[in-house]
Order: C-alpha cells, then structure tokens, then sequence
C-alpha cells in the first residue's frame, strides 16, 4: 500500500488550497493583451512583489451558430482563480464568456472567483430611463449567480453600482496615471485649467484640479449629457394637460419643463491650456461641442483625459478632424486599431494597480493601502 506522510501531504495541500490561476475571457486575441501584461508584469520599486505567474490553459471560443464555448485545461480545486475579462466590441459576447467560464469555476470547485473587469460594461444604464430598466443591477445579479466572490474593477461611472453587488467590490482609480500624463508628457501644465464639459462631471475636475494645484472651468448650457433629468424615471407615467383629468378635486401643480440656458463657461480659459475629463469617452459628440466652445473662449491646446475609451463608431475620425490636439485613454479597453486611424489617440498602461490588487487579494492583504496611498481615495 502507498503512503504519504502526513506533513507533506499537508503541505502539497495548503500548496493547492493556495495557489493562484489566471484565466483570461476573451476569445479576442486584442483583447488579451491587458491579461498578459497583468501577469508579466515587474513591478517598480513602491511594490514589493511581482505578480509573475503564467496564464492558465483555457479555450474560449465561438460554436458556428454564434454560441459561447469555454473548456478549462487545468485543475482549479481549492484555488484563488482571477478571470480578466476586457470588453470587445461584442460587448454582449464578452459578458456570456466571462459568464460561463465563472460558472465553470465554480462547478469545478475553485475556492473563489474574482472577476477583473476593467471596464463594467451596461454601466451607463445604472438609472431608471422612462419605462426601461437599470441593466446594469442585472447584470451583476447575473455575475453573482453564476458563482463570481468578488469584483476588481476601475472609475465605475456611478459609485451607486456596487451597491448592485451582494459580493466584495474594489472600484480602483486611474486618476493617478492621468494625473502622471499631464506631469510628464505635457509642458507648461502649469499654466492649464481642468474643465468639466457638464455640471455632472464637476466633482471629477475638482479633484485632478485640486491634485495639481490648477484651476477649474465647467461648462454650462446647451451641450448636456443626455443623461439629463429629462429622460429619467421622475416622467413616467406621463404627464396629463388637466389636473382635473386625475381626480377633480386633487390639486397637483404642473411641473415647468425645463430650458437649457445659452451655453457658457464658468471659469477662465483665455491663453491657456484646457484639460477636459471625463471617465467614459464613447460618443465623441459633446467632447467635439465642448473643445469648439473652449476654443472660441481662447483656449490654445485642448487635451481630454479619460479612465475608458471606447471611441466607437467615427470617433478616430472626428477627433482627428477636431480641435481636439490629444485624447488619452488607459488601455482598460483595447483600442489599437483606434489608435492607427487617428495618431492624436495615446494610451496609459495601468495594468500596474490590477497586477498588485491581485497579488494582495490572493495574499489575504488590505486594499487600503492602494486607496490611502497611491491617491484612490476620492
């Protein structure tokens, strides 16, 4: 009869119970770039450890009649699996593989499941539109009962979403690599001021403008986003012409609509050098209103600043044609071939802050060292 001793069987245990796998989701090689990088990753000397763990063997591909397919090649039993899922284009693809290969962890007995998702997708749909639904609440039901124990994502474009999680979830920051951007890469910073393109995105100027010691500007008026109050929950059912109509005596006042004031800019920007941010750049439409704006008021270089660009549809071409003299994203989303259609597009790598708030996940360390120290605290 074969024995094992007790201590080295404990020991090849404790190893497996342990270990650390990490998968990627993505049937798209572009999109696998982020998950290479995370894991390769050697980091400077403000961590004190590497990552450095191979990929595990996974296929995830598509059936011929466009079903999602996920084989694991390697034992996850009583092992810490990170799945880093980037979102593609086919952003619904991209959810049904992070989806199935969660389930197929959690059926293979893993000990937990932690989702890396750069880029929460449906995260503009976190409020109640007239008579549709807040997906993105879905969406992380869906997450939670497919077996996922935890979530690292970055700049969710409303905090309120991980309220939708009934699992632990880090909203990271990139601010810190933007932030770095504009201290290296663009002279005479100094002499710039942060812009808010929409009273709604106020709060995130505020902050790099307090970072840097800059001023501030917003824009106000016409060019709103369209996730104004006027396409909210607050005008369903609709309104009637007669409060009689409701009840004859019920004496409800009639709500004023509302009227967009002539745009303005509140804040100077003559001679100098306006830095508009944003977390999401995707239809570039009103960050093309808000740079002719800046530039009639004297602005002589624009940048925009933002954590996710998608950049869908003509975007590389509009920006290209546009005032805009540079966009930089981070590569929470991959955007190569956006890149080769307009040279103003430039990327900022934070696979840095994925790559050590796994190994501190996995170590059972504190993520508050990330937030109190690298500056993710606000």
């Amino acid at each position: 009869m074969f024995c094992v001793a007790t201590t080295e069987l404990e020991t090849k245990m404790n190893i497996t119970k342990g270990g650390l796998v990490l998968f990627s989701a993505n049937s798209n090689s572009s999109c696998m770039e982020l998950s290479k990088k995370i894991a390769d990753f050697s980091p400077p000397f403000l961590f004190s450890r590497r990552l450095g763990v191979e990929m595990g063997k996974v296929q995830v591909y598509q059936e011929p009649n466009r079903e999602t397919r996920v084989q694991i090649q390697e034992s996850v039993r009583g092992k810490d699996v990170f799945i880093i899922q980037t979102v593609s284009k086919d952003v619904n693809t991209t959810i049904m593989e992070l989806l199935i290969m969660v389930y197929a962890c959690k059926t293979s007995c893993a000990k937990s499941i932690i989702g890396v998702i750069p880029y929460f997708p449906y995260s503009k749909q976190c409020k109640m539109r007239k008579r549709g639904s807040i997906v993105s609440k879905l969406l992380a039901s869906m997450m939670c009962k497919a077996g996922l124990t935890h979530l690292i994502t970055m700049d969710l474009h409303q905090k309120e979403i991980q309220g939708f999680f009934n699992i632990p979830v880090d909203n990271l920051r990139a601010s810190p690599f933007l932030l770095q951007y504009i201290q290296e890469e663009i002279p005479d910073y100094r002499n710039a001021v942060i812009v808010a393109k929409s009273p709604a995105s106020a709060k995130r100027a505020q902050s790099f403008a307090e970072r840097l010691r800059l001023g501030i500007a917003v824009i106000h008026g016409e060019a709103q986003d369209a996730e104004s109050d006027l396409v909210d929950g607050r005008h369903s059912p609709p309104m009637v012409r007669s409060v009689a109509a409701i009840h004859p005596s019920l004496e409800i006042p009639m709500l004023i609509p509302k009227e967009k004031p002539p745009i303005t800019v509140v804040g100077d920007v003559g001679g100098r050098i306006a830095i508009i941010v944003d977390d999401i750049i995707d239809d570039v439409d009103s960050f093309l209103a808000a740079a002719e704006t800046l530039k009639e008021r004297g602005a002589y270089k624009i940048f925009v600043m933002a954590t996710h660009g998608l950049l869908s549809s003509d975007a590389p071409r509009l920006i290209e044609e546009s005032a805009i003299d540079e966009v930089v994203v981070t590569n929470t989303i991959p955007h190569e071939i956006q890149k080769l259609q307009c040279p103003k597009i430039k990327t900022v790598d934070i696979s840095m802050i994925l790559s050590e708030a796994i190994r501190r996940i996995h170590n059972g360390e504190s993520m508050s060292y990330l937030f109190r120290n690298i500056g993710l605290d606000d």
